[in-house]
Order: structure tokens, then C-alpha cells, then sequence
């Protein structure tokens, strides 16, 4: 049976070296047998305004509920996205505030500080482009991109982190280092699907 894969290209514009990256992981994937689903998020419309959570489950708009089915329906997931400020995109952040609710990612104990992870038995894989230097970011500023992506947001809600990788700097990257960050993408696809 071949594997599930999600793939999430989680930059707002179209076109980007992120898509460019979501693209080579799909082709890899594909190329290894996976069976992979797609997502943009500069083809995604939904309200990004969140007020927090209320224990209210607030119905998601057909682009949200598709995030979640297709998380739902995946063995392995592939988030790509740019480091702006130190995080991903703030609209890709409204992606992950508004979809991976409780109920959803995780469920709190009515009791303590503890929670249940609810998406467990899934493996995810990232990439985040910068323009600062990867081993800077690391040195410097101890890699929080990395760390959020892996603890806060993966980890916590069960999902088991093979790989994040950074790379960058692309403000400066001539046209051969890209095609080797997209052939590398290309060949963490073909990795995830076997």
C-alpha cells in the first residue's frame, strides 16, 4: 500500500522557490510510489483573523477543512515555508492557529498541565528557506524556526519529526546552489516514500 503523503507549500505567494521546493518533494514522492496531496497557501482562502480559543469548535472555511482532512488522511507530512522574523508567514501561522485545534491536534487533560497528542503515527519532514546563513541562525539565535517547527508545533501535537532542514541564504544563492536545494528536496521525497 503505498504511502500518504501531505505536502503544504506554506508561502503566500505563488511561484515561490517554497512551491518551487513543495514541487521537487512531490515528484520524489511520486517517483518513489507515494500517493500525495497538495496544498497552497497562496491558493488557500479563509478568514486569518483568530480570537483565540473559546472550547467552541468554530466551523473552517472548504480550504481549512481540506488542511485537516488531508493531515487526517496522511501517514507523512511536508511543510515548506520562508523565515520571516523568525517565523513562518503570519498567514501561514493563521493556517496552524485556525486547523490544528483542540479536538483536532490535541485534546488538554481536564486536570494538570497535560495533553493528548491526536496525531500520532505520523512523520513529517520541513524545509524553511532563509536569506540569513542556517549556521548563523543556529549559532546566533540557537535555530528557532527549527525548534518551533519541530516542538511547538509538530511534536506537540504527536507527529514524529524526521527531518527539518534550513537553507539559505537566498537573497544571494546563484541559480546552481538552488537546484541543488531542489534536488535535495526532490530526494527527501523519494526518502519519504519508502
Amino acid at each position: 500500500m503505498p504511502r500518504k503523503i501531505f505536502v503544504w507549500s506554506a508561502h503566500p505567494r505563488s511561484g515561490s522557490l517554497s512551491d518551487a521546493l513543495a514541487d521537487a518533494y512531490v515528484a520524489g514522492a511520486e517517483e518513489g510510489g507515494a500517493d500525495v496531496r497538495v496544498q497552497k497557501l497562496s491558493a488557500m482562502e479563509f478568514d486569518s483573523d483568530f480570537a483565540g480559543y473559546t472550547g467552541e469548535r468554530v466551523p473552517l472555511e472548504p480550504d481549512l477543512q481540506a488542511w485537516q482532512d488531508n493531515i487526517a488522511r496522511a501517514d507523512h507530512l511536508f511543510f515548506v515555508h520562508p523565515y520571516w522574523w523568525g517565523a513562518m508567514p503570519g498567514r501561514a501561522k493563521a493556517v496552524l492557529d485556525r486547523a490544528l485545534v483542540p479536538g483536532f491536534a490535541f485534546k488538554y487533560h481536564d486536570e494538570g498541565l497535560g495533553w493528548d497528542r491526536l496525531l500520532t503515527g505520523r512523520t513529517a519532514d520541513a524545509m524553511i528557506t532563509s536569506d540569513t546563513p542556517p549556521w548563523y541562525d543556529t549559532l546566533k539565535n540557537r535555530k528557532p524556526g527549527r525548534r518551533v517547527m519541530k516542538n511547538q508545533v509538530l511534536g506537540f501535537c504527536g507527529i514524529e519529526v524526521k527531518k527539518i532542514v534550513q537553507i539559505g541564504p537566498v537573497k544571494t544563492a546563484k541559480s546552481e546552489k538552488i537546484e541543488s536545494w531542489i534536488e535535495r528536496a526532490t530526494r527527501m521525497g523519494r526518502d519519504a516514500a519508502g
